[in-house]
């Protein structure tokens, strides 16, 4: 039969039955259906460099005996706010006010003083010794004593206060006091950090005090004793120096004006 005189285009493949053509009876397993595919390497194209001992140094330096120390439970701060010396017309003197605290996250022990000295005389002065507890991540509450170093009768104080962080980044501090004779006095100080750059600094402040009492010998009167506004400008050189320019306006209430009037 010639097939090649056949003409494929005139047959009728619908008429062909595919259903009986037997594609069981095909044996896959004999179909080298892997020889289309290119075999995967053995070995890798770049051989892989030996470990030397520069890769070790490298990926496992040594530790020092004493990095694998714990951190130390007490840690301490000094913050020395305010330092002025000042010499004019009317004479020179110098003020101070620090604190500073040694102890862990939870107990700590502070230290507060401030003070001023005109024509080598303390005008004003004190100290104050407080056990500080942390309530919260923000604040702290303190309960000590206080001595002041002026320059008539010292007295002491029992000290109970509270200082912290307040909302919006205030910094506060309130603190009652309790004196000889049923004194009770009581100081409240606010501050705030406006950043106008990384280094420039400006810090307005406002400090109140309170008496329960009049005190003629101290020049303290009852009620509203003295509140105190400033603004300080400052420029850090770095984290733990700066200097500054400020200006500072006091103003007395009631009886303690008259106290504080030059004789």
């Amino acid at each position: 039969m010639d097939h090649s005189k056949m003409d494929h285009g005139s047959m009728d493949h619908s008429q062909m039955d595919h259903s009986k053509m037997d594609h069981g009876s095909m044996d896959h397993s004999t179909m080298d259906h892997a020889a289309h595919k290119t075999a995967a390497p053995s070995e890798p194209r770049e051989p892989i460099p030996a470990i030397t001992a520069a890769d070790r140094l490298a990926a496992f330096p040594p530790i020092e005996h004493g990095a694998m120390e714990h951190a130390p439970e007490i840690h301490s701060m000094l913050l020395v706010n305010r330092l002025e010396q000042w010499d004019g017309q009317h004479g020179n003197g110098q003020a101070w006010e620090a604190s500073g605290w040694v102890g862990g996250n939870i107990h700590r022990l502070w230290v507060r003083s401030e003070g001023e000295r005109s024509g080598g005389r303390t005008e004003a002065a004190d100290v104050e010794v407080l056990y500080g507890r942390s309530v919260s991540p923000w604040w702290d509450v303190l309960v000590g004593v206080k001595q002041d170093l002026g320059p008539g009768d010292s007295r002491t104080w029992a000290a109970l206060g509270i200082q912290g962080l307040a909302p919006y980044k205030f910094e506060t501090s309130a603190t009652a006091y309790v004196g000889e004779g049923g004194q009770v006095m009581a100081t409240a100080e606010i501050e705030y950090e406006l950043l106008l750059t990384n280094r420039l600094i400006l810090q307005p402040l406002l400090e109140a005090t309170l008496a329960a009492k009049d005190d003629p010998r101290h020049g303290t009167g009852s009620g509203l004793n003295k509140v105190e506004a400033g603004l300080r400008l400052r420029y850090e050189f770095n984290r733990r120096f700066a200097s500054y320019i400020g200006i500072s306006l006091e103003r007395l209430f009631g009886d303690p004006a008259g106290y504080h009037l030059p004789a």
